[in-house]
């Protein structure tokens, strides 16, 4: 019986851990296929951090350029809707795990960040487009 009480708690311990609910201005890592996801079924930002020059090589369809590098970066996403899910990505994924803590810190409610960027994106074999 001792032994049916502990596999009990560990199971409700485990249960409670992976079961963590996402809270209020959390970052969420998400895979291409998760963001696929995301955009067909929430009315959500998607930004690329990237620069100028890097966004017309190519960047993920319905995407709005924001630089994470711009002096204006910080005027540029207070511009953005707090309250809807915003999607960040950059080329591997280190500006967007910035820019994703500076839009949780400004009071964001939902931010995602691509796990990868778009190199992962590319790589998982989805479109991107360009500017011609």
């Amino acid at each position: 019986m001792k032994n049916k009480i502990i596999i009990l708690c560990f199971a409700l311990l485990a249960i409670t851990f992976s079961c963590k609910e996402e809270t209020q201005g959390e970052i969420k890592m998400v895979s291409p296929e998760e963001m696929k996801s995301l955009l067909a079924l929430e009315d959500v930002q998607l930004v690329d951090v990237r620069t100028a020059e890097e966004y017309e090589t190519g960047f993920i369809e319905h995407s709005q350029n924001i630089d994470y590098t711009s002096v204006t970066f910080e005027e540029d996403i207070v511009k953005l809707d707090k309250t809807k899910p915003v999607i960040v990505y950059c080329k591997s994924g280190g500006r967007s795990g910035k820019c994703s803590k500076k839009m949780k810190d400004a009071g964001f409610e939902k931010v995602y960040d691509l796990e990868g960027g778009i190199a992962q994106w590319k790589f998982k074999g989805n479109e991107i487009k360009t500017l011609q």
